[in-house]
């Protein structure tokens, strides 16, 4: 079956940066899925595994997370899901990637595709909305509550594509303010349209900019990128016993920052559920069905907004320059191959 994989870390622009190969065909056995992948969407996590881990084996390895797609075979152990099935998912740091013609994936992690859009628009959703879900509403609380008592939420670098569901998650299940932080007037527009009450622009003092927006504090902040450069102002920005949750990965973070306040930090990686088969692991495939559910209801809506056109080499890593360049805008979707 056609993939696209690399044996070398290289940089974006090197031609074997990433190279069309040619895999085995897999087999499903246990409680995996044999996907026939449709669609795919492209993660900064993507680029960093590229460049930070080197295949010792000297066999290619196979990127990608997202994808949405048609199950073609299940294991023995199956009972979530069927052959013919339209599902979504973002997969496993552990196994090969989905950045190939047929996939197998645990049916834990997987959801059913929304019935009201394409499965294009569909593979720019798992990855993202499982960040932000569990960023929300388990590592900084905030409740699914319209009438819950109403917070403050900061979210920096919102217009990428854990951002862009992020907004809409917060904006449409809670009452909390939402302030977003965008750069160029693009984005601003980006995110006002998907829900944030506020935009400030993050390349000026975060403190100084809720100020200007009359606002003195808040009360959680989601920091999606260069959590480090900001923090100070962060801290700054926090009420006291207030929450920060980051997905970034900081060289260093000095926590001491945050001793004053009592601020609370907490890390979202929501590859952890997969990696270490936890006893909650198919909460992700209960989120992945709300999520479907909310994209059919109206409530939410897909975040794609670049079509790279087939799923090959070439056009991967056009996608992954963009993601390196800092400017992508929502979630980059490439389909068939």
């Amino acid at each position: 079956m056609k993939a696209i994989g690399y044996v070398k870390s290289h940089p974006i622009d090197h031609p074997d940066a990433l190279q069309d190969i040619d895999l085995p065909e897999p087999v499903a056995h246990g409680r995996d899925l044999l996907v026939e992948v449709h669609a795919i969407s492209v993660n900064p996590v993507d680029t960093k595994i590229r460049v930070w881990v080197e295949p010792t084996d000297g066999a290619a390895k196979v990127l990608g997370w997202d994808a949405a797609g048609i199950v073609v075979a299940v294991g023995e152990q199956v009972t979530l899901f069927k052959p013919g099935d339209r599902v979504m998912y973002a997969g496993s740091l552990l196994r090969p990637g989905t950045n190939s013609e047929r996939h197998l994936v645990d049916e834990r992690i997987v959801g059913h595709a929304p019935t009201s859009i394409d499965l294009d628009a569909a593979a720019a959703l798992p990855l993202t909305s499982i960040t932000a879900w569990e960023m929300l509403f388990e590592r900084l609380q905030i409740p699914q509550d319209k009438t819950a008592k109403s917070g403050t939420l900061l979210i920096v670098g919102a217009a990428g594509g854990v951002g862009s569901i992020m907004l809409q998650l917060a904006r449409q299940l809670t009452n909390w303010t939402i302030i977003a932080t965008a750069s160029r007037p693009e984005t601003q527009q980006w995110v006002l349209d998907l829900g944030a009450h506020h935009v400030i622009d993050h390349r000026q003092p975060l403190s100084q900019e809720l100020k200007r927006i009359g606002i003195a504090q808040v009360d959680c902040v989601a920091g999606l990128t260069h959590t480090d450069l900001h923090l100070a102002e962060i801290v700054a920005c926090l009420v006291p016993q207030g929450k920060l949750a980051l997905i970034d990965d900081p060289e260093a973070l000095d926590v001491k920052l945050l001793k004053t306040k009592s601020i609370s930090l907490h890390w979202e990686l929501m590859f952890t559920r997969s990696m270490f088969e936890t006893p909650d692991m198919i909460e992700q495939h209960n989120l992945l069905e709300r999520v479907a559910q909310l994209i059919d209801d109206g409530v939410l809506r897909s975040t794609i907004t670049e079509r790279f056109g087939t799923i090959n080499a070439a056009n991967l890593r056009r996608a992954h320059a963009l993601l390196e360049s800092g400017t992508a805008r929502g979630k980059i979707v490439l389909s068939g191959f």
